[in-house]
């Protein structure tokens, strides 16, 4: 199943493929929602603290991974929307190639310096163990995640959203039985919940897999497997800086870890529930931002550059309005959200908690704005200024954080985080109108 998104109103399209994919996104957030749930009720807030606080580690690896596969993706989508045949194949075997080779170069990283990493960002002592049990076998589990997204991105750039729905709500089902019948039941800790995570990743890859290697225009030939150093060049341009932007992004959020973790156990449990929560509630944007990205790559590939002006108006309405309503929700509802994770006598979790989601709340429509006109600069072929854009970020993030925790405590944490996304988002914002100026004037 594939949609064409040079033809059609832009908000119907726009609705249409981002409302499975939001679902998906929803889905795939459970994975570690139903981890922390399981883990916070089932063990104890040690055990959440644990799993927690390899949240930074293993966003840096996952977000270049998922980077790296939007960067495919954005050829693939300019490619199709030319109706060029051969050069979708030719660019999702390149893909693959090159996904193999870096499976291999991120594993072997990953798992030799996972604990070097933990011991970096002053993980507690008694929760350091468990956290590197937990992060080692999610890493061994990196192969799955990477060929997920990149045949997850290789749907959405032809225009299908609905396959990926469809097999992230079977593995989000296997994932929470499993971490049920491991943690809960057989005792496994959380080694437990790590192994379910990667099963259920294996599994999604697998069925993505049957789906794509069925679709007309992947239909390969030997040919279509002969080495192309050029598409490999252009795939490397387009998904490096994008995986390196998330990656950047990850360094920030790791030096916030680790100053978190200098305030003790309690607040890692705090900060941990507030960041799953987080992780769920902006998923509209991010999922707004993959649209925006297949809608701008097809159009571009189309020579139909009035309509990306007119999806990304249309893209930010959409956002902003979904937004405001979930600054209500986090702001009115954060302790009866937090109660999911944890005890309700574990006090000072869920004032850390509240305290982070209420300043997230007041500026999420912004961060929503961030991932549109990022991935609307990534779908014209730009990966250079939201790489720049990570950079800023997370000068930003370090600068805040280190000035304002000292007056301020945790508070300092929390306007640390809304501090970069609105740095972040004026410079993009203004990098989009002056990339589609001369877009348009060429």
């Amino acid at each position: 199943m594939t949609k064409d998104m040079t033809i059609g109103k832009p908000t119907k399209l726009l609705l249409q493929f981002s409302a499975p994919m939001l679902i998906g996104n929803m889905f795939q957030q459970l994975y570690s929602m139903v981890d922390s749930i399981v883990v916070g009720k089932g063990i104890g807030v040690k055990a959440l603290a644990a799993v927690g606080s390899t949240g930074s580690i293993n966003f840096m690896i996952i977000g270049f991974i998922t980077g790296l596969a939007n960067g495919f993706g954005i050829l693939l989508s300019q490619r199709f929307g030319a109706a060029d045949k051969e050069g979708v194949k030719k660019t999702f075997t390149m893909s693959v190639y090159l996904s193999i080779l870096i499976a291999a170069i991120v594993t072997a990283l990953s798992l030799i310096g996972s604990r070097w990493l933990l011991n970096l960002l002053n993980t507690p002592m008694d929760i350091v163990n468990d956290a590197n049990r937990y992060i080692t076998i999610i890493y061994m589990g990196i192969i799955a995640t990477i060929f997920y997204n990149l045949l997850s991105s290789t749907l959405r750039a032809f225009g299908n959203s609905k396959t990926p729905l469809y097999i992230m709500i079977i593995s989000s089902i296997v994932n929470a039985i499993l971490n049920i019948i491991l943690v809960i039941g057989f005792k496994f800790g959380v080694a437990g919940s790590a192994i379910s995570t990667v099963f259920a990743q294996v599994l999604s890859c697998i069925l993505c897999y049957i789906v794509v290697s069925k679709h007309e225009m992947l239909r390969m030939t030997r040919q279509d497997w002969k080495i192309d150093f050029l598409v490999c060049k252009r795939l490397f341009i387009l998904g490096i800086p994008a995986a390196l932007q998330n990656s950047v992004t990850a360094v920030g959020g790791m030096i916030l870890q680790s100053i978190v973790n200098g305030f003790g156990s309690i607040y890692v449990a705090g900060y941990t529930a507030a960041m799953k929560i987080m992780s769920l509630a902006e998923q509209p944007g991010v999922t707004f931002g993959f649209a925006m990205s297949t809608f701008t790559g097809q159009n571009l590939g189309a020579k139909k550059y009035d309509r990306i002006r007119v999806g990304i108006i249309k893209c930010i309405k959409i956002s902003t309005t979904v937004n405001i309503f979930i600054s209500l929700i986090l702001f009115l509802f954060n302790r009866q959200i937090v109660g999911l994770f944890v005890a309700s006598s574990e006090v000072g979790v869920f004032k850390v908690s509240g305290q982070f989601l209420i300043v997230m709340s007041m500026l999420i429509w912004d961060l929503g704005l961030l991932f549109i006109y990022r991935s609307a600069l990534q779908g014209m072929g730009d990966t250079m200024i939201p790489m720049i854009s990570g950079i800023l970020e997370l000068a930003i993030r370090l600068s805040v954080a280190m000035i304002l925790t000292k007056y301020l405590g945790f508070l300092g944490i929390c306007i640390a985080e809304v501090s970069a996304w609105a740095g972040a988002e004026m410079l993009l914002m203004i990098a989009y109108y002056r990339s589609y100026r001369k877009l348009i004037n060429v």
